[in-house]
């Protein structure tokens, strides 16, 4: 049975336990009796439902390391476990000391919405996603009383987006200067980005086996990360067509002694891309801007939205409306002239 007791101005709720031939208590202390009691109470009816009272003094932090460390680690890829790791120096961060026992929503909520005040709203989700399931993981184990992770909700604001596609004009420009000095081996790289929408990852695993008469096998992905090679996600693995002299330009680049085409250059992409678009004088984006600005072309000329999204490898069709198509500023232009037009000729 709980017991109450008055210490000082305050109460302290005490819940005896028995577990595997030990006992156990479990405490806390509120300022009225009545808080005290309702905290006895419901700690009795979880153990009376087989809740392990006995973890609730673990830390959240602890819990959520041990959990990816033990379950998560077998459930994802080595790209995706490194997200969890991250996640979790965020966590320590937030939650410190926090136990299990003193979660619920507001508590976590605040936590969250602490670290939405300095990133992105996307960035905040996906911490939210993560901790959501181990609130879940932790409540069907009986860790906590009740599942509450439902109730938490991603908050602040996303930043301009930095993958923008480029203008029809700046595109032109740049896929230009690429086929004019294909010596040098970034501009061939920056070519093929804006040539196929494939993913920077998906380029630097390109192998000579990888290339056909006149096409790409998408086979692997380099991260910068991990050394897991595999594609982010099955529909990823794909074949993607390109020019002949696309395909002829690419067949002299001398292959490197680790078997692929291009070098990784210390995964510095997008800051080479910043200088390549400033000396040419062109709006800036980064390099998986070169992806979002293949299909805005595409879409841009009226090709089936089908055939885009499966030239990207997306899951589907959704993915590519909601991400990757835009209007560049010339369509954009003439979809008003063409609407003005039907307006006036009623």
């Amino acid at each position: 049975m709980a017991s109450i007791v008055k210490r000082g101005k305050s109460y302290r709720a005490q819940v005896s336990l028995y577990k595997h031939g030990e006992h156990k208590k479990v405490s806390k202390t509120f300022p009225t009796k009545k808080e005290a009691n309702l905290w006895a109470l419901e700690m009795e009816l979880a153990k009376g439902e087989g809740k392990e009272l006995a973890h609730r003094t673990t830390t959240f932090a602890d819990f959520f390391e041990n959990w990816i460390y033990v379950v998560k680690i077998k459930d994802v890829k080595e790209t995706t476990f490194q997200n969890y790791t991250r996640a979790l120096g965020v966590i320590r961060t937030l939650f410190q000391d926090i136990q299990l026992k003193d979660l619920n929503d507001i508590v976590v909520q605040g936590k969250i919405d602490k670290y939405a005040e300095t990133h992105s709203r996307k960035t905040t989700h996906e911490v939210l996603l993560k901790i959501r399931t181990a609130l879940r993981d932790a409540y069907a184990r009986g860790y906590i009383s009740n599942d509450f992770s439902g109730l938490l909700k991603t908050r602040g604001e996303n930043p301009p987006k930095r993958n923008k596609a480029l203008s029809i004009t700046a595109f032109k420009k740049l896929r230009n200067h690429a086929l004019q000095h294909p010596e040098e081996e970034f501009n061939l790289l920056v070519l093929l980005g804006l040539e196929t929408g494939m993913r920077r990852g998906e380029l630097l695993g390109i192998r000579p086996e990888h290339l056909y008469e006149y096409g790409i096998q998408v086979r692997y992905s380099i991260s910068p990360t991990s050394d897991d090679t595999s594609l982010k996600t099955p529909n990823a693995k794909r074949d993607v067509s390109i020019n002949k002299e696309v395909y002829e330009l690419l067949r002299k680049v001398p292959v490197k002694d680790n078997g692929y085409i291009f070098n990784f250059g210390g995964f510095k992409q997008s800051e080479l891309l910043a200088e390549l678009l400033k000396e040419l004088d062109i709006e800036k984006t980064t390099f998986h801007g070169l992806r979002d600005t293949h299909a805005s072309f595409l879409f841009a000329q009226d090709i089936d939205i089908a055939y885009v999204s499966k030239r990207l490898g997306h899951v589907n069709i959704q993915t590519t409306q909601n991400y990757y198509l835009e209007l560049m500023p010339e369509k954009k232009h003439q979809q008003d002239a063409d609407a003005l037009n039907l307006l006036s000729s009623l």
